[in-house]
């Protein structure tokens, strides 16, 4: 472009250079003829002649500078208009490149972005205001959230480095930036999505590491060699044969590592493979191994590159001293491969693209296509399913194929066993030319896992005991019935039904039989209720809604279910006998919030168990009182602690074994305890949630933290304690710090103190929770999940932290024998948490069948009454090895 306005000036300057020597020679000559013929003024002697010709000539003149202005201006109109052609050229193919481009001038202005920069960190044109500088367009994506965490100087730093900056997005993508700087002082950044580049790289290292891993457990040595001789692979069978660590022997060749004898057995045997037409080579040598002369058998393997030239050597060999010969272990080799291969838990069949035939099928594989797989090879999609299938296989096929990457989709499949959900991935192998070659798909059963996953989404807002909704799906069915009632002038009452006698029959029958009832009552609520919502909102409380006239309905409700309780229970042969005390709501004058309702219902529960059990009451206001007296119970608990009137007990964790005497005791876990001066002794069902609302947990948590591992670290045996923490304890207070500090002051090891938390505790505020959580495991102490299943119990916690442990929640465990969907939820939580390397702990445990089945389905560990209950540690001084008379304490105090 400079060029042509180079130009465009130059023809400028000649067309006005002659026009001036135009007018130069007309007008000295017409002077000269005007001075010779009259004097100056005198205009009317000229000769006409003469003015005419003046005239013509100045006419003449004018015309050719305005031509030559019109060429002139003709000639900038094209320059412009290539120029704009040019740029919105450059423009265009700027804006259709897959990466994002931004330039900048000398003064580092933005002077153009494409519109794939503005797609990758959703920006618009509006954004890129005028006169922009390129920190200003920093600091505009660090305020969209699109930058990521470095500073600008380290942005230009890196990005301006050979390797670039990678920026990971919120949404998972990486870009890759690269910045470069021109000699005019401006500069050229690049922006590409290498998200995909990415997964590729950790997908291919993965499988690197895994093929490596397969080596290192095959049990011949396998060595590689670069042309010159030096080895660049060994496995770990040959590490342990030449008795040499791999890292030593690569980058050596045979001269510097073995015996000369050995070194020239190898080598000779090296040159044999390279000078082989087949580029292979078998043979049997002796060699020096420590002194010692072992026989080998080994084959070589030149491995050559796309242009048929030699790169490597692949060595395999073992030592065949003393063993059978070469063929039959190649062969037993064979066999074990194969029967690994079958084994695979995957169903693999590889398909030749060209004609759809099926090449290889494992034993996994036979399921899906119902038939011997040795009857496979050879056929077509078509041979061995219906027509329906076969269509539906054979245009899979195709779009695998047609796409040349990776497709991956769930879908049912018919079986000997009935339908079946598989996970399907089809891959296309291409060959030297790029043309795909071969189809390899695999097929993995995933019907139990995605059942296990339904089950464990039913979990989240169900009951583990009742299988009734739990107070999460309560409050969410309240919410859905006041925005179908408001406005209407409709009306709903809200129940909260305590169920009443149950303590009693869990000290006299046990929890298992409490458990049973509990199951019995909430079958007689669901029956009648007639449809209606019924939920199991805490151990002995239940939550109703109905609809209708209200107060009528909901007392009419009330008295029935009443009825229905107050009939006799048969219960493992046992008549067992209860009853429910009723509080209730109405929607909506007695709130018109979810929460208000049920606080109001739970505020008129409360005064009816007040005035006597059995009774029906109906909020008003004046129930308030109820809130005085808990303040009253809150002082008290505030005191508890300054007062010594909190104590601990301890309950046994023991080894999952099939009968007591084979469940050794690992641990014990630490339980408050209050006696109060006037009431006695306060359950911790009631003040518990107390000094959790108010605060004072935070405080009592500490006491009983510090108490517990003082305690522990007196046990001459070094067993572990089990203490819970409260989510106050993470939302209030530097948690990490205070345990860190109890373990220096009470001097117990880190290893044996074990922290058991709620889903609440990553609920609250889940990035600040994990961080706590890491910064606890950092100090040496083991985390574990309590009460897994009762509430939302998350499986993205378990996958966000390594716990050590997760205790499965009674409300399972104490229905296992008669309930398929406890063993069947119970034997899933278990696989998950092995899985995941974690420990199993199962707590309620009181029957001996109970821990049979906990032991033969791998549960690691046991807590319940079985082993003994929560009691002062002096009752298991035994256990703890401060006595010789080392007894179980089952069941006593």
């Amino acid at each position: 472009m400079a060029e042509k306005n180079w130009h465009v000036g130059s023809t400028l300057l000649i067309a006005v250079q002659a026009v001036v020597c135009l007018a130069g020679a007309v007008t000295p000559a017409r002077a000269f003829a005007l001075s010779d013929s009259s004097a100056p003024g005198d205009l009317t002697k000229l000769d006409p002649n003469v003015i005419w010709e003046a005239l013509i000539a100045v006419i003449v003149v004018c015309s050719f500078l305005a031509a030559i202005a019109l060429w002139i201006h003709s000639s900038l109109r094209q320059t412009r208009r290539l120029q704009l052609r040019r740029n919105a050229f450059i423009s265009s193919a700027m804006n259709n490149l897959n990466q994002g481009v931004v330039m900048t001038d000398a003064q580092s202005r933005v002077i153009f972005c494409n519109d794939r920069y503005l797609e990758i960190y959703g920006l618009t044109r509006s954004d890129i205001r005028a006169s922009m500088n390129g920190r200003e367009l920093l600091e505009l994506r660090r305020r969209r959230g699109v930058l990521g965490g470095a500073s600008d100087d380290e942005f230009y730093e890196k990005a301006a480095s050979p390797n670039g900056l990678i920026t990971e997005l919120p949404d998972g993508r990486a870009i890759l930036v690269k910045f470069f700087v021109l000699p005019n002082g401006g500069s050229v950044a690049t922006h590409l999505d290498v998200s995909e580049q990415r997964k590729l790289s950790r997908q291919l290292a993965s499988t690197k590491q895994f093929l490596e891993s397969v080596l290192d457990h095959v049990p011949a040595c396998v060595a590689a060699k670069n042309m010159d001789g030096c080895y660049i692979f060994a496995n770990s069978a040959y590490e342990r044969f030449w008795g040499l660590s791999r890292d030593f022997a690569v980058g050596r060749n045979a001269r510097e590592l073995f015996a000369p004898n050995s070194a020239s057995s190898i080598e000779a045997a090296d040159q044999a493979a390279l000078n082989s037409p087949d580029g292979q080579y078998r043979n049997e040598f002796e060699v020096d191994r420590a002194g010692a002369r072992r026989m080998v058998a080994s084959i070589r393997i030149v491995v050559r590159n796309e242009s048929n030239k030699p790169e490597f050597l692949l060595i395999v060999f073992e030592d065949i001293t003393d063993r059978r010969s070469l063929s039959q272990e190649l062969e037993s080799t064979k066999k074990f491969l194969e029967l690994v291969v079958d084994n695979i838990p995957v169903a693999l069949i590889v398909e030749q693209v060209k004609d759809g035939r099926y090449l290889l099928a494992n034993r996994s594989a036979e399921t899906i296509l119902n038939r011997r797989r040795e009857e496979t090879t050879g056929l077509t999609a078509s041979d061995i399913f219906n027509a329906k299938e076969a269509r539906l296989i054979i245009a899979r096929d195709e779009a695998a194929i047609k796409k040349r990457g990776m497709i991956t989709e769930e879908h049912p499949i018919s079986t000997k066993d009935g339908l079946r959900l598989f996970l399907t991935r089809r891959a296309t192998v291409l060959n030297d030319a790029g043309e795909p070659q071969y189809l390899i798909k695999t097929h993995e059963d995933v019907t139990d896992r995605r059942q296990t996953e339904s089950r464990m989404a039913h979990m989240a807002y169900h009951d583990g005991l009742t299988d009734l909704p739990n107070r999460a799906a309560f409050l969410q069915a309240l919410t859905q019935m006041i925005e179908a009632c408001e406005g209407t002038g409709e009306e709903f009452a809200v129940l909260c039904v305590d169920l009443d006698g149950l303590k009693e029959v869990n000290d006299v029958f046990g929890h298992a039989l409490g458990d049973k009832l509990l199951i019995e009552v909430a079958h007689r609520l669901q029956d009648s209720a007639r449809g209606g919502v019924v939920a199991r909102l805490s151990g002995d409380e239940f939550g109703l809604i109905i609809d209708g006239k209200q107060p009528e309905a909901g007392l009419a409700l009330a008295r029935q279910i009443g009825e229905a309780v107050a009939r006799e229970f048969q219960i493992d042969g046992r008549p067992v006998r209860a009853g429910i005390t009723t509080g209730m709501s109405v929607f909506p004058h007695n709130g018109t919030d979810g929460a208000s309702l049920l606080a109001n219902a739970g505020a008129a529960l409360f005064r009816a168990k007040q005035k006597s059990r059995g009774t029906i009451s109906l909020y008003q206001p004046e129930m308030d009182q109820q809130i005085r007296d808990r303040r009253v119970l809150h002082q008290d608990l505030s005191m508890a602690v300054k007062n010594g009137e909190l104590s601990l007990a301890f309950q046994p964790q023991g080894a999952a074994g099939h009968s007591v005497a084979e469940s050794e005791i690992i641990g014990f876990e630490a339980l408050a305890r209050w006696q109060h001066p006037v009431r006695g002794q306060v359950s911790p069902a009631e003040f518990i949630p107390i000094a959790e609302e108010s605060g004072l947990i935070v405080e009592m948590g500490e006491w009983i933290l510090r108490e517990a591992c003082r305690e522990a670290a007196s046990w001459p045996k070094p067993l572990q304690v089990a203490v819970n923490l409260s989510p106050a304890q993470f939302m209030h207070g530097d948690v990490v710090g205070l345990v860190h500090s109890i373990l220096i002051e009470t001097g117990l090891a880190p290893g044996r103190l074990e922290l058991e938390i709620t889903e609440g505790v990553l609920i609250e505020d889940f990035d600040r929770g994990l961080a706590l959580l890491r910064r606890l495991k950092a100090l040496g102490v083991r985390i574990s999940m309590d009460d897994f299943g009762s509430g939302y119990s998350s499986l993205s916690y378990l996958q966000a932290f390594p716990f050590d442990k997760i205790k499965i929640d009674r409300a399972f465990i104490i229905n296992l024998g008669r309930n398929p969907q406890s063993a069947a939820i119970v034997r899933a939580v278990i696989d998950l948490g092995h899985g995941l390397d974690m420990s199993i702990i199962a707590e309620g445990v009181e029957t001996v069948d109970q821990l049979a089945f906990l032991a033969k389905e791998g549960c690691d560990g046991v807590q319940g009454y079985l082993l003994g209950k929560p009691l002062p540690i002096g009752k298991y001084a035994g256990l703890v090895g401060r006595a010789e008379a080392m007894e179980l304490a089952l069941k006593t105090g």
